[in-house]
């Protein structure tokens, strides 16, 4: 079991506005010893974070490695299927042990550190020290040292329909308690069959990490940012849709159901970044969908605290991941997805619409630069706030996509989980 993290109080880095969350200080973008704290507070905190998808590592000995914010990330299949994941930074003098991204230990004994080699079994245990005894009854430990005393630390490993997560903290509730019933229900709605990888990539952004995770959860700046969406009028306010999250508003879902033009000022005004006249793809298959939800959703963006995103954009599944890389960069992975129950047919469109989203997505790729944007911006003016009053000031569903109630849940359970 995981050693329970132990809550300190933050010095005196942040002071909060008094109207809560409607207003955000800049400066909690770039402050790095409050960064620091995040580590420990919120990743390795009470936080269930996405590790993996299970047909990564479907065989015994199968391994990838990751990260849980600055954490490096072993996560391997045990011999009895059950899957583990081990920090991956060796007792003895905190080197990575595992430098490959992916692949497989033939043997349970056999992930070694490449400094001094020790080794370490699938579970994190210190199996072998090279020259333990000495050369020729000369050197090695003492003999007082115990190596069951000295593992690899282990986090605890949950799975929902093929997502591996995992927590640092003994004190974070199951994992579908941790999301709700709600979030459930959208996860097996999303991956209703068996997922298999089509395709991944990631990029790096330069911005905070929290940049990214309040621009997956902005419910309304789609079809202002992604000019695509508005001009084939695949995502407009003007269509419906809405706003879900979980009793506590620490997760969060937005989404858009199929698009009838029933024409809106607003977007045939000009005053928005969307094409006044009607606009055709020379290649309209690329926008080709059938409907696969009953639900009659098109879009939907689900964001899990702290770190997680499962997207779908028309046929497209995917997941994000978002990795720490200090208070001015993050990495995105991005995971494309489909079903082994699909058709060869299916599968083409799941593939002809990843070129949608990912770093260079004809809808997504204003994403990856709106973010260092506003890290540019608020250089020199860190006592600055931002104003996130868009639907009113409260957290919750909402019937509209017009609203930040969803970045304000992120606030709330920040500050909960920040004391701050």
């Amino acid at each position: 079991m995981t050693q329970a993290i132990t809550a300190r109080a933050i010095p005196e880095l942040l002071t909060w506005p008094e109207e809560g969350i409607t207003r955000v200080p800049m400066h909690v973008f770039s402050d790095p010893e409050l960064y620091a704290w995040e580590q420990d507070l919120i990743f390795r905190g009470p936080t269930w974070n996405f590790l993996c998808l299970e047909v990564e590592i479907p065989e015994p000995g199968e391994f990838i490695t990751t990260h849980v914010g600055d954490s490096p990330i072993i996560v391997v299949r045990r011999k009895d299927g059950s899957i583990s994941a081990l920090v991956n930074r060796c007792v003895h003098k905190g080197s990575i042990i595992c430098h490959q991204p992916k692949g497989k230990r033939t043997r349970t004994h056999n992930f070694v550190c490449p400094y001094h080699n020790w080794i370490y079994d699938f579970d994190g245990n210190l199996t072998s020290i090279a020259f333990e005894k000495g050369i020729q009854q000369k050197g090695g430990m003492t003999a007082d040292f115990d190596k069951t005393e000295h593992r690899l630390t282990r986090l605890n490993v949950e799975t929902i329909n093929g997502l591996v997560f995992g927590t640092f903290s003994d004190e974070t509730p199951p994992l579908r308690e941790y999301l709700g019933p709600v979030m459930v229900e959208h996860i097996e709605r999303t991956l209703h069959g068996k997922p298999k990888i089509l395709g991944r990539y990631s990029q790096m952004m330069h911005n905070n990490w929290k940049l990214y995770i309040e621009n997956s959860r902005d419910n309304y700046h789609p079809s202002l940012l992604h000019a695509f969406f508005s001009t084939f009028k695949l995502n407009r306010l003007s269509a419906e849709g809405g706003t879900r999250q979980d009793d506590k508003s620490w997760h969060h879902i937005t989404f858009t159901k199929r698009y009838t033009d029933k024409g809106d000022a607003a977007y045939d005004s000009g005053m928005i970044r969307a094409q006044k006249e009607d606009f055709g793809l020379k290649d309209p298959s690329l926008i080709d969908q059938w409907m696969e939800f009953p639900d009659q959703i098109t879009n939907s963006i689900q964001s899990i605290f702290p770190g997680f995103v499962l997207q779908q954009v028309m046929n497209s599944l995917g997941t994000r991941q978002i990795i720490t890389h200090g208070p001015e960069k993050c990495e995105l992975v991005w995971t494309l997805i489909g079903l082994e129950e699909d058709t060869e047919e299916q599968t083409y469109v799941r593939l002809k619409q990843s070129n949608l989203v990912g770093p260079a997505g004809l809808v997504s790729m204003e994403d990856g630069a709106i973010g260092g944007f506003v890290q540019k911006g608020i250089k020199g003016d860190l006592d600055k706030r931002a104003i996130i009053e868009m639907g009113g000031k409260s957290v919750g569903g909402m019937p509209t996509r017009a609203t930040e109630t969803s970045v304000r849940g992120f606030w709330k359970v920040y500050r909960e989980l920040m004391d701050v």
